[in-house]
């Protein structure tokens, strides 16, 4: 997966793959069929189970405390020094090519899966009195996910993790304030 996260989909050799794996390429060919399937796995491993999220949203008092969270845990996780900088769903999106359109497919349809948890973690704050009703959920999903993409572009571009919990930040000013 961090051969994929470094340097994306399109330009991560099997001669990359083989040596961050420490396998042969009968090997990876053996278990996965392809590079493309190895990366739709690592992709799939990477976005983790949207059920985590939901969980871990669930464990903070309102949405925007959540989504705060989910975007700051985003600033550390491109800044850290034990993965390469950025996102690997926002590096996938970057692949071009007419034959990596499932691969962007796949990256996009992880991105969907996370901005429903957000959507409806905001829904559920709207229904509890939270949040005023003509809050538009999709709206603030959208930019937390713009916000965190946004910010893995910078972490690639070599901002460090204090400008990135900065952005994190003041993207929250955007947000409603709870009710109460």
């Amino acid at each position: 997966m961090l051969a994929f996260w470094e340097s994306g989909y399109e330009t991560t050799s099997i001669s990359d793959l083989t040596a961050a794996m420490g396998v042969t390429a009968p090997s990876i060919y053996g278990a996965f069929g392809d590079k493309k399937r190895l990366f739709l796995e690592a992709l799939r491993l990477y976005a983790g189970d949207p059920r985590d999220l939901e969980k871990a949203m669930d464990l903070a008092p309102t949405a925007r405390d959540a989504v705060a969270g989910m975007i700051e845990n985003a600033a550390r996780l491109f800044t850290s020094d034990a993965t390469p900088r950025g996102c690997l769903l926002a590096s996938a999106a970057a692949t071009g090519s007419k034959g990596a359109a499932d691969v962007r497919q796949a990256a996009a349809g992880e991105r969907r899966a996370i901005r429903g948890v957000i959507v409806a973690r905001i829904e559920r704050d709207i229904k509890q009195g939270l949040l005023p009703k003509a809050t538009q959920s999709e709206v603030l999903a959208d930019l937390a996910l713009a916000v965190t993409q946004g910010m893995s572009v910078l972490a690639r571009d070599g901002a460090d993790r204090e400008t990135l919990l900065k952005v994190a930040h003041a993207s929250m000013t955007g947000w409603p304030h709870p009710k109460g």
